[in-house]
């Protein structure tokens, strides 16, 4: 298993094995690490946030169609359901109608 050091470790372990430019150099570049990391979560999670963004809208978009489908598909079926019950009361209307003229 591999042993993680510190940036103030590894600045040490340079400054006594190649004397103060390498320490100086090491602790630059572990700050300039450092930066570019917490850059790269910046953007990975603002690109993520903007796809989740996207995808929620997407989704929202997917069921207002869903529920204006099924709206009309209600509006539908309610018209036939009247349809249906004007339709009988005529005929029931029309057999009251003939029953009393006989």
């Amino acid at each position: 298993m591999t042993e993680r050091t510190t940036i103030l470790q590894e600045v040490g372990q340079a400054f006594r094995e190649n004397g103060l430019t390498a320490a100086i150099t090491a602790l630059v570049g572990g700050s300039l690490a450092i930066a570019a990391t917490v850059t790269r979560k910046a953007f990975t999670n603002e690109a993520m946030l903007e796809r989740l963004d996207r995808e929620l809208h997407l989704e929202r978009e997917r069921t207002d169609k869903q529920r204006a489908d099924d709206r009309k598909a209600d509006a539908d079926r309610l018209e036939r359901i009247e349809t249906d019950i004007r339709a009988m009361r005529d005929v029931m209307f029309e057999a009251f109608q003939r029953g009393r003229t006989d």
